[in-house]
């Protein structure tokens, strides 16, 4: 059953039929909406937008071709993240991406609207594309997270394909790893984990998609930020968006994508609200020199920021036929 039509057959009995005064927009009322109307006419010539963590200039590419079509900033984030879930080289997201302790690749992702749905899977095993699952989770159950087995089989019910993800590049570094079985996160790399991906399209709507295979060789059943609402990712058509990459522990004790679209409310540019969001976390956490984080935003002007706790972390931004990489500022200059 779509999402939308379980909702409305659970609250057809309490809706009621207002009239009035409301049917009729009052004079002041069309004013204000013409001036909104021409407002975001001026801010037109920034959209639409794609920008997404990390060097992934190939799955901007498909996002701003979708959105040259015409269709949505949703289809544009699950089309954009899909195109590095099926990279088998990348090894830190779908396919190939490096395994836990025990040797499975497990995977996370989240997507969000412009209309604040949202849907997510964690710990799914054996699908290519857990984005498109996601969205699956968003549009056609009454749920928002399905995890593990569960998240499993509702992908094989949607017709999705099982399939190995342990390659064999993938496999061989487990097994050199198993040899000594050390685990520390190490800046840059094994944090180079997720794609986060915030689009615009021609209407201006936002929307937003975050997908992982998460830190290699974590414990088995570890989960971080990136499928969690708030932290990974957050969407409110109204301000903008932001998504997270690194350690996602980190990034779910300050729930830093939810910080960033608040500040965001409160006046403060995409740039300044990653850049406190970063500083909240080192505040909290003396061993911030250990590890990384790193935030991209988009304000509803199709304004940008991106900022991290160390240097090396790099995002991608299509805008205006323009596909470029751009290296972030970083708070420890040390």
């Amino acid at each position: 059953m779509k999402r939308r039509k379980f909702i409305q057959n659970a609250s057809l009995s309490t809706i009621g039929i207002a009239v009035g005064s409301s049917v009729f927009a009052s004079e002041n009322n069309i004013s204000s909406f013409t001036s909104e109307e021409k407002k975001n006419e001026n801010l037109s010539e920034n959209f639409p937008l794609v920008i997404a963590t990390w060097n992934v200039n190939d799955s901007t590419a498909e996002a701003w071709r979708v959105l040259q079509e015409g269709k949505s900033a949703l289809d544009a984030v699950e089309k954009g993240c899909m195109i590095e879930e099926a990279n088998a080289e990348g090894q830190s997201v779908g396919i190939g991406g490096l395994p836990d302790r025990d040797g499975n690749v497990t995977l996370d992702a989240c997507i969000m609207d412009s209309n604040g749905n949202y849907g997510a899977v964690v710990y799914l095993q054996n699908i290519v594309h857990p984005i498109s699952v996601a969205r699956k989770v968003m549009e056609d159950t009454p749920h928002v997270i399905l995890a593990g087995k569960g998240a499993e089989q509702f992908a094989y019910s949607e017709g999705f394909e099982k399939t190995n993800l342990l390659t064999e590049n993938s496999k061989k570094a487990w097994e050199k790893w198993k040899k000594t079985s050390q685990y520390k996160p190490i800046i840059n790399i094994e944090n180079h984990d997720t794609i986060g991906m915030l689009a615009i399209d021609k209407d201006g709507n936002i929307s937003g998609g975050c997908t992982t295979s998460g830190l290699a060789y974590k414990m088995a059943g570890r989960v971080g930020d990136s499928p969690i609402i708030g932290s990974g990712l957050f969407i409110d058509n109204e301000i903008g968006g932001a998504t997270a990459t690194g350690l996602g522990e980190e990034v779910l004790k300050t729930v830093g994508s939810f910080l960033i679209v608040e500040l965001m409310r409160q006046g403060k540019t995409p740039q300044e609200a990653c850049e406190e969001a970063i500083g909240r976390i080192v505040k909290k956490n003396p061993d911030f020199k250990d590890f990384q984080v790193g935030y991209i935003a988009v304000n509803k002007k199709g304004e940008t920021g991106y900022y991290s706790i160390h240097d090396g972390f790099w995002v991608t931004k299509y805008q205006n036929d323009k596909n470029e990489n751009f290296p972030s500022d970083f708070y420890n200059k040390k």
